[in-house]
């Protein structure tokens, strides 16, 4: 698995014009998933982003996490992040999951974020073409790869 974890002060997804999910405050995650993923990543991954300390105590330094600061996730799974861009201008998607492996590894992984942080967790819609708005805060962006756990 792969994800872009942004810290936001907002974000939204919109599908044929209606938003399906917005928050707050909180972290935005684009969420690849390849064919050799599996519920160890997710519960790797979900730890990790749950106790992420990207967020700014009292003295201005990132020592909080989004579950320290009562912050909101909105995960929106995207299979581009999957590419392979070793050969020539066009990405192969090769690497990643279809949707009989990755759409139940995705709604297991936004039940364990939401079951980690105690509260739901906003969602895109598996393989719709969706409009994701953001606010990026800081910018704080960091990239996380399940198989570069070392």
């Amino acid at each position: 698995m792969r994800a872009v974890i942004q810290r936001v002060s907002s974000a939204s997804v919109t599908i044929d014009g209606t938003v399906k999910s917005s928050i707050g405050p909180g972290l935005l995650v684009l969420l690849g998933i390849g064919h050799e993923d599996g519920q160890e990543d997710i519960d790797w991954l979900v730890k990790k982003i749950a106790g992420l300390r990207i967020f700014n105590d009292d003295a201005g330094v990132m020592n909080l996490s989004v579950a320290d600061v009562e912050g909101e996730c909105l995960v929106v799974s995207q299979f581009t992040l999957m590419a392979s861009t070793k050969k020539g201008n066009r990405p192969s998607y090769i690497g990643a999951a279809g949707h009989e492996i990755a759409i139940p590894l995705y709604e297991s992984f936004c039940s364990a974020l939401s079951s980690a942080l105690g509260r739901p967790v906003g969602t895109g819609e598996f393989g719709a073409d969706m409009t994701v708005a953001l606010v990026n805060d800081g910018p704080v962006t960091i990239c996380i790869d399940t198989k570069n756990k070392e």
